[in-house]
């Protein structure tokens, strides 16, 4: 399985355990959480780097925390333009934004590529 396929599944994944475990985190039905996860890799991709450099400064007086501001933006971008996911305010969006986080964190560690740079079948 390529690796960008791995990471757009672990995405959806942690899209569906944020609406799982925060009432402020609805999604429709699957189709919407897999476009959603779709979606915020090609935004995570392109727009989150220019939101990233143009906030060094902040990111770096606050040890990497504004981080999560940015995931949350990211997630409401999100949010805004696939119908059938919606995130009630930012707060809700910045516990999705840490939901998420420790999801591909945990996710990324559990799997063989972390250990070796490849995948074993």
């Amino acid at each position: 399985m390529p690796r960008w396929v791995f990471r757009w599944l672990v995405n959806a994944l942690a899209l569906l355990a944020a609406a799982a475990l925060l009432q402020g985190v609805h999604i429709s039905d699957m189709l919407a959480g897999v476009i959603a996860a779709a979606l915020l890799g090609i935004v995570n991709v392109s727009v989150r780097p220019v939101l990233i450099l143009i906030t060094l400064p902040i990111n770096v007086l606050t040890f990497g925390l504004f981080t999560f501001i940015i995931n949350a933006l990211m997630l409401m971008l999100v949010a805004w333009l696939v119908p059938g996911f919606s995130i009630d305010g930012f707060w809700w969006s910045v516990a999705a934004a840490l939901v998420l986080s420790i999801v591909n964190a945990i996710v990324t560690w559990l799997t063989p590529y972390h250990w070796t740079g490849r995948y074993y079948y």
